[in-house]
């Protein structure tokens, strides 16, 4: 039996649940609806994680978009200080447990290492009212991160998986850290539609006139 993760988030860690799931030979399919049940009343804070981390590695094109979607809709409910939930049409999704344990083996080193650094302090940044902030600027980064935007991906991915491991360890300075990755996004994504912009008015106006 899978456990789950417990309320403070360090009873069982996210990398041994994803790493449970990965070798549970029982199943052929992971389904998105397995990791809400696997993961427990964390799974929100979990859930971010895991559909934003995928990003920030190169990925074929087209991945942003639908992990993106799951992305939005987590976020808002994070905003809005609700629980868990996904549409059945996203929940129902599934991935062959091969390819669910190829992802995990890429992500699982560097998560531990995350794990080994995660505790709880300066908690304030990391619980309510500030969590709902936090979901509103994961909203936000997952929006973007759906865009067709060079570079529009990587940076808020990384940005929301640093948030993510911060609320769901209750770690303040890793929230910082989140914040400071979704600023360095925001100028960075801003300056290339800046300069997109200017491309394409530039084409028009001088090129094709």
């Amino acid at each position: 039996m899978i456990g789950t993760i417990g309320d403070s988030g360090s009873k069982i860690p996210l990398s041994a649940v994803l790493h449970a799931l990965a070798q549970d030979d029982s199943r052929e399919r992971i389904a998105v609806s397995d990791l809400l049940a696997a993961l427990g009343d964390r799974a929100l804070a979990a859930l971010l994680f895991v559909f934003a981390v995928p990003n920030v590695l190169p990925v074929p094109p087209g991945t942003s978009i639908l992990l993106g979607a799951p992305l939005i809709f987590l976020a808002a409910q994070l905003a809005l200080g609700r629980g868990p939930w996904l549409p059945a049409v996203i929940a129902r999704r599934t991935m062959t447990r091969t390819d669910f344990a190829t992802v995990v083996r890429r992500i699982g080193p560097w998560l531990a290492r995350a794990e080994r650094l995660l505790r709880p302090r300066a908690m304030g940044l990391a619980l309510p009212p500030m969590e709902y902030l936090i979901g509103l600027v994961c909203l936000v980064l997952a929006v973007v991160l759906v865009l067709p935007v060079p570079l529009g991906n990587m940076l808020p991915a990384l940005a929301i998986s640093l948030l993510a491991l911060g609320i769901l360890e209750r770690d303040g300075l890793w929230v910082l850290a989140g914040l400071a990755a979704a600023a360095v996004s925001a100028v960075v994504v801003s300056g290339v539609v800046f300069a997109m912009v200017k491309a394409t008015v530039f084409f028009f106006t001088e090129v094709l006139r």
